[in-house]
């Protein structure tokens, strides 16, 4: 499989030493110091990219993307609201994407655990509900892309939350979320219910890189020959 990486940071070497490990040819590799190479006719050379941007530059990129016919795995964050605008560009031109917040395995099976915890909890009006989110101070955006992914999952399920805030809050409406930036933490999620009587409290804690990265290489297998939008979730078969 030949790939092309948008974005060649840490990200983006952990995905090529992955990739190489699997017997995958990286044939394009983008950051700010050769954005110029960023073109229709090196695009075309490769099976499928992963982009691992930023919100500045994810949505123009995907549309270079779809505009070469190239299937796309992305998990750039903080350009969500622009979702529907680049899905219907993909199906208009017939081209695959799979978007996620997080491509780490152990991540999306949080995803599950927290749906679930959300449905049991639901009528347990006397625990209110916390969220904190740790990053390395190179990520640009907060509450990470997870963490929303997150909230909103507890939001379609327990109707006494209305909306997230990323703030210290006391409305009973408002879903906490409280971002901390702190190296070298590659990632940190924790969602506490708590109540006069006790707590019960969720959390997933990446070690390194190498959950995430694995996982894009995983999707970037799933979506070469395929056509659709997809998720993790029709990755890993949950």
């Amino acid at each position: 499989m030949k790939i092309a990486l948008l974005g060649y940071g840490k990200m983006g070497h952990a995905i090529e030493e992955i990739a190489l490990e699997k017997g995958h040819e990286i044939v394009l590799k983008i950051n700010l110091e050769n954005v110029e190479d960023l073109t229709l006719a090196n695009l075309k050379k490769a099976d499928v990219a992963i982009e691992f941007t930023g919100p500045e530059s994810a949505v123009e990129n995907l549309k270079l993307c779809a505009e070469a016919g190239v299937p796309v795995v992305s998990g750039s964050t903080g350009w969500l609201e622009r979702w529907e605008e680049v899905k219907q560009l993909f199906e208009d031109k017939n081209v695959t994407i799979c978007y996620a917040s997080n491509y780490s395995v152990g991540v999306n099976l949080f995803f599950e655990v927290n749906k679930y915890l959300a449905k049991l909890m639901k009528h347990y009006k006397e625990y209110d509900i916390k969220m904190e989110e740790i990053h390395h101070t190179q990520k640009k955006d907060a509450p990470s892309g997870t963490a929303i992914t997150l909230a909103q999952q507890i939001l379609e399920n327990i109707s006494r939350k209305g909306t997230w805030v990323n703030h210290i809050s006391d409305n009973q409406d408002e879903l906490e979320i409280i971002s901390e930036r702190v190296d070298p933490a590659p990632g940190t999620h924790k969602i506490k219910y708590t109540s006069a009587i006790d707590d019960i409290e969720i959390i997933h804690t990446a070690h390194n890189r190498k959950g995430f990265a694995g996982g894009a290489v995983l999707a970037a297998e799933f979506v070469v020959g395929k056509t659709g939008i997809f998720s993790m979730k029709e990755v890993l078969g949950l």
